[in-house]
């Protein structure tokens, strides 16, 4: 059994969905052992699937025929997690200020020419940082006031992405080694 992380776009946060729901939701397509972090579509289950892209493509879809929910669906491995964690180009920030600390999921890897482009556009104080599939970005002053994101948007980032801070992965890994 595969045990996942599956990170959901908007949740809450344009979109709603009970946590209880998702988990029933998660149950009745056949994962095992679903627990959900917080209230933004974070959840932990076990799944004989092992191929993360089929699973998320499954699952969006039959969220969008059960539940509504027309969102996307990004998947990790306890694996995935635990090295994304270990990769982490700012130790210093998530010792100083973990929920200033985000990192976006993409379902491709990210372009190294994004991060150039928003450099050319933008003089933030933010550090953006790809590895693979994801960017950590740490936002050392305010992420509520940052403009960080309307230069992403100028630069041409993927729209498919979803953001946690540094505290829900740490949280997201203890879960995903129940």
């Amino acid at each position: 059994m595969m045990r996942w992380a599956a990170l959901l776009k908007g949740i809450n946060a344009g979109r709603k969905l009970a946590m209880a729901d998702l988990r029933a939701f998660l149950a009745d397509q056949g994962m095992d052992d679903v627990k959900t972090l917080l209230a933004s579509g974070n959840a932990v289950f076990g799944s004989a699937d092992r191929d993360a892209a089929a699973l998320e493509t499954r699952l969006a879809a039959a969220a969008r025929e059960a539940l509504g929910l027309d969102t996307d669906w990004f998947l990790r491995s306890h694996a995935d997690l635990t090295a994304i964690a270990a990769a982490n180009p700012f130790p210093d920030a998530a010792a100083a200020h973990p929920n200033h600390l985000q990192l976006f999921f993409h379902r491709d890897p990210v372009d190294p020419a994004l991060i150039d482009a928003v450099a050319a556009i933008y003089d933030g104080p933010e550090r953006l940082h790809a590895i693979g599939r994801e960017l950590y970005v740490d936002y050392p002053d305010d992420i509520g006031h940052s403009k960080l994101p309307q230069a992403m948007a100028r630069a041409k980032f993927p729209k498919a992405t979803t953001a946690r801070n540094w505290n829900t992965i740490l949280k997201l890994i203890a879960m995903l080694e129940q």
